[in-house]
Order: structure tokens, then C-alpha cells, then sequence
């Protein structure tokens, strides 16, 4: 297995009344083909070591390798296609656009990823059928359930086919039944080329990944992997 992501000396402060240090000296090298796991309490810089992941933020200091390329943080463009093509992200609250169907919010992704409208077209129906949902691609977020758009949220992350998929608490607002059907599905997108971190409070769920990572004040440490 190869290194996909590989984080050196990761810090993260952000600056309020006073600085705050999030994230102090991580490093670590993610393995293509396993799950990840981040466990820790509220405030402990799960969330933040995603945003960095995704490159939607950057470090204060220290560096992000994927596929052994450096990220340049200031080369917003070029990590914004390198986002839309190889990161998958799904979020907590599940962050679809309102005035837009279950189909539209797939497809937007991706034609964002470059794709024309008829593979975009194809691509959504099959993943709307991979996460059962067929039969709801016209509704709009407001007419579906919790679990139903978290499966919308999967689908879209998987829309460009990336090698990475980050999910911040992608079962926090669910019931415990509907949270281990968004789990199944998740955990059955894991391929030998392509990796999945999420951030969870539930370590029911955190035991079933390849590798625990707990965060506790800014720092990282693994537990089983």
C-alpha cells in the first residue's frame, strides 16, 4: 500500500481575542486502501484536520503531500480542481443545495469535475440506484428524510470517482439504525486505490475502521493502526 496523504508537522492557530492552537505538530502518512477514523472530543481539531485535508484551509505551518506532490497553498485554482477531482467530502449536516433536486446536486458535482452532461447524466443514475434512491432523484432536500440525504451527500462525494473521501460526522445527527445503513454504504466505497477519513464521536463506528486515530488537545495519536 502506498502513502496517498502524507502530513508533516501540521500546525493550525486561528486567532480570536487570542491565539488558539488547533493543531499542534501533527504528522502522519495515510495508506491508500484503508479506513480512517478520528475520534476526540468537541473542540480536539478533528474538523479542522479535514478542512486542511480537503484544502478548503491551509496550515499555519507545515506541509500536505498527496500522491507524493507537495501541496502549494497558494495555487488556489489548481487545488480547487485537484478538490473537485480526487476529494469527495461529506459533511454532518448534509450541505445540498435547497433549490435543487437529489439528481441536480449530484449532477452539478459533476459537471464541476469537468465532466459533459451526458456522462454527468449517466454517472448520477447509476449512483442514485448504488444508494438506492432512484426513486427520489426529483425530489428536492426539504422532501427527503435524514438518512435519505446523507445518501444524496455519498453520492455526490463519489460523483468524480476520487481517490479520497472525508466525512466530519457523517452519522452525528441520524438515529442509530439509519446511522449503521450510512455506515454499510460508506464503508463499501473503500478500493485498494482510494482511502476514507471520517471524524466521529460514536466509537461503535470508529472500531470498525482500518486505523483509530484519537485527537486530544491539538495532538495525534493511533491506536490501532
Amino acid at each position: 500500500m502506498s502513502n496517498l496523504i502524507e502530513i508533516y508537522n501540521l500546525n493550525k492557530s486561528f486567532f480570536i481575542s487570542k491565539k488558539v492552537r488547533v493543531l499542534k505538530k501533527i504528522s502522519y502518512k495515510f495508506k491508500s486502501g484503508k479506513i480512517y477514523s478520528l475520534m476526540g472530543p468537541s473542540g480536539s481539531g478533528k474538523s479542522t484536520l479535514l478542512n486542511l485535508l480537503s484544502l478548503i484551509d491551509r496550515p499555519s505551518s507545515g506541509s500536505i503531500k498527496i500522491n507524493g506532490k507537495q501541496i502549494n497553498f497558494n495555487e488556489t485554482d489548481k487545488n480547487d480542481i485537484l478538490r473537485a477531482n480526487k476529494i469527495g467530502i461529506i459533511y454532518q449536516q448534509d450541505n445540498l443545495l435547497p433549490d435543487f433536486t437529489a439528481f441536480e446536486n449530484i449532477y452539478l458535482a459533476s459537471l464541476a469535475g469537468g465532466n459533459n452532461k451526458e456522462l454527468s447524466k449517466s454517472k448520477t443514475e447509476l449512483l442514485l440506484k448504488k444508494v438506492g434512491l432512484l426513486n427520489r432523484s426529483e425530489h428536492y432536500p426539504s422532501q427527503l428524510s435524514g438518512g435519505e440525504k446523507q445518501r444524496i451527500s455519498i453520492a455526490r462525494a463519489l460523483i468524480n470517482d476520487p481517490q479520497i473521501i472525508l466525512a466530519d460526522e457523517p452519522t452525528g445527527s441520524l438515529d442509530l439504525d439509519t446511522a449503521k445503513v450510512i455506515f454499510d454504504i460508506l464503508k463499501k466505497q473503500i478500493n485498494s486505490n482510494r482511502i476514507i477519513i471520517f471524524a466521529t464521536h460514536n466509537r461503535f463506528f470508529a472500531n470498525k475502521s482500518d486505523c483509530l486515530l484519537e485527537m486530544i488537545n491539538g495532538n495525534m495519536k493511533s491506536i490501532n493502526g
